[in-house]
């Protein structure tokens, strides 16, 4: 058995993928964030929709995707492994009495968390994602160059109460997820410091209120301006 396997196959190994693939993950929920904020341009659509062509037609851009869904995959299998080895490894009633003040709430409960945000990504990767790749969408020109219509896409979905309400309870599920995940990250890839580590947990608890509070914003902004 190779090194590689056998830290692939260890807890620290596990954790160190975790962390890797966790910190992908925030990457990427930065760029999307940053390309997404054109829809509160007042322009129509137009920024958005030719972001959303540039996001599904430049090759790097397709190469990074493959790499984020393969994270998404790697990061949901390593966590499954860690729960189960460490519910195997804790005896009976362990951590019961006390635990809430040991813990947060959220590291006690990232499983749930994580299982929320999983089915909330899978719905809306299937309303948009891929609906941009494979739906019958409208298209619009812009010059002499055909875009397809995304923006309506996002438009008609958000005005929706039900549509626009669940995608606010998953942003704030999200910002649970977060607010452990970030410094749970650094910590596992053993980047603590006395000197460091306080302002790598003040960025993590100001990323994860701003980040899901302005995803969140999106849908509310359709839904009361539309």
């Amino acid at each position: 058995m190779s090194w590689v396997t056998k830290t692939l196959k260890s807890t620290l190994g596990r954790k160190l993928i975790m962390a890797l693939t966790g910190l992908f993950l925030i990457l990427f929920l930065t760029g999307h964030l940053a390309g997404n904020i054109q829809l509160f341009f007042n322009d129509g659509g137009q920024a958005f929709n030719i972001y959303a062509k540039f996001m599904t037609s430049n090759p790097i851009v397709k190469l990074l995707s493959y790499l984020t869904y393969i994270s998404v995959m790697g990061h949901v299998a390593y966590s499954i492994m860690l729960g189960q080895l460490n519910k195997a490894a804790r005896p009976i009633g362990y951590a019961q009495s006390g635990a809430s003040t040991n813990s947060t709430w959220a590291s006690r409960n990232m499983g749930i968390l994580g299982t929320v945000i999983l089915v909330f990504l899978a719905g809306h990767m299937y309303s948009f994602w891929y609906q941009m790749h494979w739906g019958g969408i409208p298209t619009v020109m812009y010059g002499t160059e055909e875009y397809k219509d995304l923006y309506t896409v996002v438009q008609l979905a958000f005005q929706q109460t039900w549509m626009v309400a669940l995608y606010v309870i998953a942003m704030g599920f999200l910002g649970f997820h977060l607010s452990h995940g970030f410094s749970s990250a650094f910590q596992s890839l053993g980047l603590n410091h006395v000197k460091y580590s306080p302002a790598i947990k003040a960025i993590g608890n100001l990323y994860c209120i701003v980040v899901p509070a302005l995803f969140a914003a999106m849908p509310l902004y359709i839904y009361f301006t539309s």
